[in-house]
């Protein structure tokens, strides 16, 4: 598996875009199983069923207003925020159906991210937190209350993508923009169930949470550790014929 770690980016369009490049050219057997992990800039990611919400375009409004970069990403669920303290992953691999291995999938990396958060202390659980936001069945959380990690997945024929988050720090930040965005899609959520990883463990930096991931999603086998690789120039080439998809425009004024 290659690992791709990147400390900038080209901002949080063109992030999206990436994660499609990804899973797009895995599927045609261009690339091998791939981690890509970075830091974004402030970004709200909507799910495509937010997208036909009748707030949907308030909700890109306040996610603005916040600061925040609206965008529609390919894995599924409701919108997520997220800022230069969260580790966003694009885990894409191989899979022959659309269908085979999906729940084995999420069960397996939040298993396995569990089991890291634990290493570093963490008092980290797999499964839903009460009154969470992007509600999911597979989200990792700490003491059974508040939500650290949340995946989704899209699949195509050939591969499979695994978006995700930990979200380290600046959880009152991150509730504040949420607040706004699920009112305007009108969706219920408990803000106290949005955690951050330093709230949890302190002393802990967001170095320890990014080799974590890297641990439960790559981890070293016989070979050794995994390759770290760079963002090919064809795959940069892709995702920015693929940006305009995963733009929110703004909306116009009457």
């Amino acid at each position: 598996m290659d690992v791709v770690l990147e400390r900038s980016t080209g901002g949080p369009t063109l992030d999206a875009a990436i994660a499609h490049a990804l899973l797009l050219r895995a599927a045609r057997g261009e690339l091998p199983a791939t981690l890509r992990l970075y830091r974004p800039a402030p970004t709200v990611a909507f799910g495509r069923l937010d997208a036909l919400r009748e707030g949907y375009v308030a909700a890109a409004q306040a996610a603005r207003r916040h600061g925040f970069t609206p965008v529609l990403r390919g894995p599924g669920g409701h919108g997520a925020a997220y800022d230069e303290r969260t580790l966003v992953f694009d885990l894409v691999t191989p899979a022959p159906s659309a269908l085979v291995g999906l729940q084995e999938l999420f069960r397996e990396t939040s298993a396995s991210l569990a089991r890291e958060l634990g290493a570093l202390g963490v008092d980290a659980r797999v499964g839903a937190v009460p009154g969470e936001y992007c509600r999911g069945d597979y989200s990792v959380g700490a003491r059974g209350q508040v939500k650290l990690i949340g995946t989704a997945q899209r699949r195509i024929r050939g591969a499979a993508l695994l978006g995700g988050f930990l979200t380290f720090g600046g959880a009152a930040r991150l509730r504040a923009v949420l607040a706004d965005v699920y009112a305007a899609l009108e969706l219920d959520w408990d803000p106290r169930s949005l955690g951050a990883l330093e709230d949890e463990l302190p002393g802990a930096t967001i170095d320890d949470a990014e080799r974590a991931v890297i641990a439960a999603l790559a981890p070293a086998d016989e070979a050794g550790a995994p390759a770290l690789a760079g963002l090919d120039d064809t795959t940069r080439a892709l995702a920015a014929e693929l940006e305009p998809r995963h733009a929110v425009a703004p909306a116009r004024r009457s």
